[in-house]
């Protein structure tokens, strides 16, 4: 499977798993999850979220049809089983990547 690494801060990053949005058997887990458009060589983040559960979350996300129309083919998930984990590095992963379609914090 192919993956790519998204940075959380100057010498940190996270490896995601990638997949087609339509075509993956979402698994039972929670995690983060970000919607990604082709940019070059690699990728645009255009939305990050955490979830508790892929297979209910990700197949009905209300989000995607934006994200879609901003160009977004895939989406790169990463299993974290913690819920306080999943809360640090979303809001780590939105500090440093700063994606469109989230709320920006202050």
């Amino acid at each position: 499977m192919a993956t790519c690494s998204w940075p959380i801060g100057p010498d940190q990053a996270l490896t995601f798993t990638i997949y087609d949005y339509d075509a993956t058997e979402w698994k039972t887990v929670g995690g983060l999850y970000i919607f990604a458009r082709p940019a070059g060589d690699g990728w645009d983040v255009l939305y990050v979220g955490r979830t508790e559960n892929f297979r209910t979350r990700i197949p009905s996300h209300e989000r995607w049809d934006e994200a879609r129309r901003l160009g977004a083919t895939q989406v790169h998930a990463l299993v974290v089983p913690l819920e306080a984990n999943r809360v640090r590095l979303e809001a780590a992963l939105i500090r440093q990547l700063k994606p469109p379609m989230n709320e920006q914090p202050k």
